[in-house]
């Protein structure tokens, strides 16, 4: 059985002291590959350093986090994407809208991401998409740019049952699911019973979002085992049917398999 965590944040400083464990503690767990997305210029060089030391197991993505855009935003995007290598990263991310924390830079977010999805179709690479209270405004900015050519996922997707149709409207774009599936009240069980199966992606966003139970507690890739055997206790299949999916889900996404 072999899993790929399709978004987690490693390189962050919640791992520094103890990152060679938590490899070694995923790779134990079937982990074998785990995706790695930026989220300012502040983080460039902690991810690059990471994936350095662990270059078959960490792939990194390149882009500008929403909270990240402040006023200087043409500024920190001219930074960010003078450091995408479309030979060195594998997608654009982590991109998108959040109106959960703060709309008065709305306006500005969307401008951020509009033209982060014209740089996947610039480089012909997936992205990775935030879309926290943004879900409508995320695909109206995906429509506006082409969403005959755009593809990716929908990061962290806990979602109702309308807004998994309205992304599944997109036919090349996908859905992560990650510890959320396993909170009692999320409701995000009973609205993946019916989600098409070829559009489901694993992922943790380690250090965050850790699943029950660890729920709490920092989140790490090794955790990946209990994101798996909820959806497949949801789906009622056996965990290497879920993982055989996912995995195949994530390689046609993120190109795994051509020259990455």
């Amino acid at each position: 059985m072999k899993l790929i965590d399709t978004h987690a944040h490693l390189y962050s400083e919640e791992f520094q002291c103890d990152l060679s464990r938590v490899v070694m503690r995923a790779k134990e767990a079937c982990v074998e590959k785990v995706l790695l997305p930026n989220i300012d210029e502040s983080t460039r060089g902690a991810l690059q350093a990471a994936c350095d030391q662990y270059p078959d197991f960490f792939f990194p993505m390149m882009g500008l986090h929403p909270t990240s855009v402040k006023p200087d935003w043409q500024e920190q995007l001219d930074a960010v994407y003078e450091a995408f290598h479309p030979e060195i990263h594998i997608a654009v991310g982590e991109i998108g809208i959040d109106l959960y924390w703060d709309t008065s830079l709305q306006n500005a977010q969307t401008d951020v991401f509009e033209e982060q999805l014209r740089w996947s179709n610039e480089k012909d690479l997936p992205v990775s998409i935030h879309f926290r209270n943004a879900t409508r405004e995320v695909i109206d900015c995906i429509k506006r740019v082409g969403v005959e050519k755009l593809r990716g996922v929908f990061h962290s997707f806990g979602g109702s049952t309308q807004e998994l149709e309205m992304i599944m409207q997109l036919k090349n774009f996908y859905i992560g699911i990650n510890g959320v599936i396993t909170f009692k009240n999320s409701g995000l069980a009973g609205t993946l019973k019916n989600c098409p199966r070829d559009k489901v992606l694993l992922e943790t966003d380690a250090p965050y979002l850790a699943p029950v139970p660890f729920r709490g507690k920092r989140n790490e890739s090794a955790h990946m085992s209990f994101i798996l055997n909820k959806l497949a206790e949801v789906w009622n299949v056996c965990p290497e049917e879920v993982a055989n999916i996912t995995s195949k889900n994530a390689n046609e996404l993120f190109g795994f398999g051509n020259n990455k």
